[in-house]
């Protein structure tokens, strides 16, 4: 399997938001999570509200029955928007949180570079990354 089939494989199972569904979500209650590294969070900024986490603990820091869960972990029914860069390691990271039940967990299409480009939001204070 190439990357561009697993990557495909992923999204059959995710109704990706675009931004301003992305936006309206969170307004609605679902937690907005951003995995991308440090460097990109420190160089655009976030979108306000949303929970950051390392993409290497995106699992146990989600997953509402392990012990090293964040607050925010509140239930397998919790909608949760994962959010990347560009839309790619999100839609992998929302599949692979499907799989531990998380059956509401989806993407963001086109990432934190979308959500800019759509005009929504962007807090460029300081970020606080879950677990820390």
């Amino acid at each position: 399997m190439r990357v561009e089939e697993l990557l495909a494989a992923a999204r059959e199972g995710l109704d990706r938001l675009g931004p301003a569904e992305a936006s309206a979500a969170q307004a609605g209650g679902a937690l907005l999570v951003d995995i991308r590294y440090a460097a990109l969070r420190e160089r655009d900024g976030l979108v306000p509200g949303a929970l950051v986490v390392e993409r290497n603990e995106l699992e146990w820091r989600l997953d509402p029955q392990c012990e090293h869960r964040a607050a925010e972990a509140t239930g397998h029914g919790l909608r949760v928007v994962v959010i990347c860069n560009e839309g790619y390691a999100s839609s992998l990271a929302a599949a692979s949180l499907r799989l531990l039940g998380l059956h509401r967990a989806t993407d963001l299409a086109g990432g934190f570079q979308a959500w800019r480009a759509a005009g929504l939001p962007v807090d460029t204070g300081d970020v606080t990354v879950a677990g820390t």
